[in-house]
């Protein structure tokens, strides 16, 4: 359980949330629903006179699901990136914090909680403009929101690692471009991966995106099956759990004097 310094981190981050709520509302919510009207709805037209997804499911309800979890990889992935440096280098709420009984596995656990915070309530505002698109097949659909907030962590975990490592700020634009966009783009959210050259398809299957957006798809659809459902959520759970363990030891080989 976090200990009273990662709640503390925690409210900390909460409180300062209060004041650019609305901004962060454009990127985590705001986005991804316009881009689902116009890929689910405008595209999705298109696909469906066509031969259509695989399964003879509507585009708007296989998009759906994978762009639901795929804004949970971007925000938390953005709320450890700059963040994370800030409180390391600029703002230095890490040091201050380091000077009371806290520990950096305390500070690791209060980041976590405030992104899980920001995941899952992003993830449910946007559950409710899918259910509103009627872009649902299964009531197991309100387990997307639990998927999203796996993999905003497996994403979260390992890029605070990366962030407590960094001198610089440049790194953040190679991680977006070199391998958040490319897992966007080819980790099962437009098509199936296995539409992808075979390499490729090895590839999309080893990061967490897909498996995050494979067991959302599985339940919003309810086409879910117990086995690769235990084995996407174990795969998760390894990320978050790795990338913590990394962090901490980031910051305490930074911190820690």
């Amino acid at each position: 359980m976090p200990g009273p310094a990662a709640w503390s981190l925690f409210l900390q981050r909460l409180t300062a949330h209060r004041h650019y709520w609305r901004s962060s509302a454009i990127g985590s919510v705001l986005e991804p629903v316009l881009f689902l009207a116009a890929m689910g709805l405008v595209l999705g037209s298109l696909v469906d006179r066509g031969p259509g997804v695989p399964g003879g499911v509507g585009y708007l309800a296989f998009l759906a699901p994978g762009l639901l979890v795929a804004a949970a990889m971007q925000t938390a992935t953005g709320e450890s990136s700059y963040p994370v440096l800030g409180a390391i280098k600029w703002d230095r709420t890490y040091e201050a914090l380091l000077a009371t009984p806290a520990r950096p596995v305390d500070l690791v656990a209060g980041h976590l909680l405030y992104v899980a915070f920001r995941v899952t309530s992003s993830a449910a505002a946007f559950l409710l403009v899918l259910l509103a698109f009627g872009a649902a097949r299964s009531p197991l659909v309100v387990l997307t929101v639990p998927v999203a907030l796996l993999t905003g962590l497996a994403f979260a975990a390992p890029v605070t690692a990366l962030a407590a490592r960094l001198e610089e700020d440049a790194a953040f634009a190679a991680l977006q471009r070199f391998l958040l966009v490319p897992m966007f783009l080819f980790s099962g959210t437009f098509f199936p991966v296995e539409q992808l050259p075979a390499v490729l398809q090895g590839i999309a299957r080893a990061t967490p995106l897909w498996h995050g957006v494979t067991l959302a798809r599985d339940l919003a659809l309810g086409t879910v099956s117990a086995g690769p459902a235990l084995l996407h959520v174990g795969y998760l759970l390894l990320w978050t759990a790795a990338g913590a363990v990394l962090a901490a030891r980031a910051l305490t080989r930074r911190l820690v004097r």
